[in-house]
C-alpha cells in the first residue's frame, strides 16, 4: 500500500472527513484491521482565507507547495489537497513534486463521465464557481457543460460555506436553500450536481437532492485509494 499525503486544514472539518473516508475505504476494500497509510499537514485556515480574500494567490501557492514538498520528503507517495478552492494553485504544487498530485476536479469529472452525464451544476465557493481554474478544467479537459447558480445564489452558497460549514455549523434553513438551488439547476438542464466544496457533503446528501450528487471529497478519496492500492496508473 502506498502512503497518501494530505494537505488539510482548509477547513479542518472537511480534513477530518478525509481521514475517516480514507480509512473506511481501505477497510472496505481490504477488510480486517487494515487502515490507510496517511500523512497529514494541517494548516491554519485563517491565514489561507486572508490570502484568498486579499487576492494573494501566489503567496498561498508558495505556502501550499512547501507543505506538499514536506509531505513528499516525509514519505508520501501521492499528494491530495483537501479543498477545491485551493486547487487554483495546483500548478505551483505540482511543480515542486516528483510524486503524483491527484487533482480533485479530474477525479470528479471521471466519476461524472462514468455515469454518462455531461451537463452538471456546480456548487462551491465563489472562487471555485466563478474562476476558470475549476469549471474551465471540467469543460476544456473533460468536455463537461457546467451550469452555475445565479449571482445571488452564488453569494448564498459562498456565505454558508465560510460562515457556517467551515465553522462546523449545520443549519436546516441553509440546507433548504441549497436544495432549492439544486432544483433551479435542474430546471436549467443539469443532469447532476457537483458538491464542489469539501464541506458541502456535511450539509446535504443524496437523499436531499432530485439529481445525482457528486461529492468531491468522497471522489477524491476514492481516486487516492485506487492509487494507493495500485489500481490506476500514475496520474501525472
Amino acid at each position: 500500500m502506498r502512503t497518501i499525503g494530505v494537505i488539510g486544514g482548509m477547513s479542518w472539518e472537511s480534513t477530518q472527513s478525509y481521514y475517516r473516508l480514507l480509512n473506511e475505504s481501505i477497510k472496505n476494500r481490504l477488510g480486517g484491521l487494515h487502515s490507510a497509510k496517511v500523512l497529514i499537514s494541517s494548516l491554519d485556515f485563517a491565514e489561507i482565507e486572508a490570502m484568498q480574500h486579499d487576492g494573494h494567490w501566489h503567496q498561498a501557492g508558495v505556502k501550499l507547495a512547501h507543505e506538499a514538498r514536506r509531505l513528499e520528503v516525509a514519505g508520501a507517495e501521492c499528494i491530495l489537497l483537501a479543498t477545491n478552492t485551493m486547487h487554483k494553485v495546483a500548478d505551483q504544487i505540482e511543480h515542486v513534486l516528483t510524486v503524483p498530485f491527484i487533482h480533485i476536479a479530474d477525479a470528479t469529472a471521471q466519476a461524472i463521465k462514468r455515469k454518462g452525464i455531461h451537463k452538471v451544476g456546480l456548487l462551491g465557493t465563489k472562487y471555485t464557481m466563478e474562476q476558470e481554474f475549476y469549471a474551465g478544467r471540467l469543460s476544456m479537459q473533460h468536455g463537461l457543460d457546467v451550469i452555475l447558480p445565479t449571482v445571488e445564489d452564488r453569494e448564498l452558497v459562498h456565505h454558508v460555506i465560510y460562515q457556517e460549514l467551515c465553522q462546523g455549523r449545520l443549519d436546516a434553513v441553509s440546507r433548504r436553500h441549497y436544495v432549492e438551488i439544486i432544483y433551479e439547476l435542474m430546471r436549467q438542464g443539469a443532469q447532476g450536481v457537483i458538491l464542489g466544496c469539501t464541506e458541502i457533503g456535511m450539509l446535504i446528501t443524496q437523499g436531499d437532492s432530485p439529481l445525482p450528487l457528486f461529492d468531491t471529497a468522497i471522489l477524491h478519496v476514492e481516486a487516492a485509494v485506487d492509487f494507493a492500492l495500485g489500481h490506476q496508473a500514475d496520474s501525472r
